[in-house]
């Protein structure tokens, strides 16, 4: 996140996106296992990929198949059991504590099927509640959330709370605060499944738009693969913790 003086729009440049030309995400050989009972199961078998910064991925698969443990790694919410990851200059293997919390300000948006608005705050306060955790100044961040609200379609509803909302304008009010910071790199988890199929269809647009306005590189996990196929540039399908080879890697 930047500073408390200001919101630039230079993040992604700034922010350790690697040198041009370099893939912004890597996955090298990564495995992740878990336990259960005393069978180990792998959520992630030996995956590698790469995406080069300026990509629309959706990541599509069954239930089970690792969609969520590998968005979930991207957040630097999860680390795996073998291999490596990177973000731009971002080693996600060697991230504790403050760095986990410093590369998730400054290089991801995340956008969840649950839209995880403040109930009591406006839409305003509610994009702007990432920047007052990074100690930017009020007039500064109302500025920079009433900015965001309005690339999605809010500029009038700042003061409005999620109960005054609907559900596609809540997750509106959630892809705005995704963005506030301007990160290089937007996760979306599911982010039609509570959705109506036009209101869905609507926040495809709105994710679609800021990648082709934005150069923004957007990495979609969902079931339904349908949704998003207008405006994906490349599909990752996972298949029991392996990507299928029919995946461009």
């Amino acid at each position: 996140m930047p500073d408390s003086s200001s919101v630039s729009s230079s993040t992604a440049a700034t922010n350790g996106t690697g040198t041009p030309g370099s893939p912004l995400v890597r996955f090298d050989q990564v495995t992740k296992t878990y336990t259960r009972g005393q069978t180990p199961v792998h959520a992630l078998d030996d995956v590698n990929l790469e995406i080069p910064e300026g990509q629309f991925v959706g990541v599509v698969g069954p239930s089970g198949s690792g969609k969520s443990t590998l968005l979930y790694m991207l957040a630097a919410m999860d680390q795996p059991t073998a291999g490596s990851i990177s973000v731009g200059d971002w080693k996600l293997n060697t991230l504790t504590g403050d760095a986990q919390a410093r590369y998730r300000r400054t290089m991801i948006g995340m956008i969840f099927q649950q839209f995880h608005l403040v109930p009591t705050m406006t839409a305003q306060e509610n994009v702007a509640l990432p920047m007052i955790l990074a100690g930017v100044a009020p007039e500064t961040r109302n500025d920079r959330a009433a900015e965001c609200l309005e690339m999605v379609g809010l500029g009038d509803r700042l003061d409005h709370r999620p109960a005054e909302l609907s559900g596609g304008e809540q997750q509106r009010v959630a892809t705005a605060r995704a963005l506030v910071g301007d990160p290089p790199l937007l996760l979306a988890d599911e982010p039609t499944g509570n959705l109506d199929s036009e209101t869905g269809a609507q926040i495809v647009d709105l994710l679609a738009s800021v990648h082709r306005e934005q150069n923004r590189t957007v990495l979609v996990v969902t079931h339904h693969f349908d949704e998003i196929e207008h405006v994906t540039e490349r599909v990752v399908r996972l298949r029991d913790g392996r990507i299928d080879p029919g995946s461009p890697e």
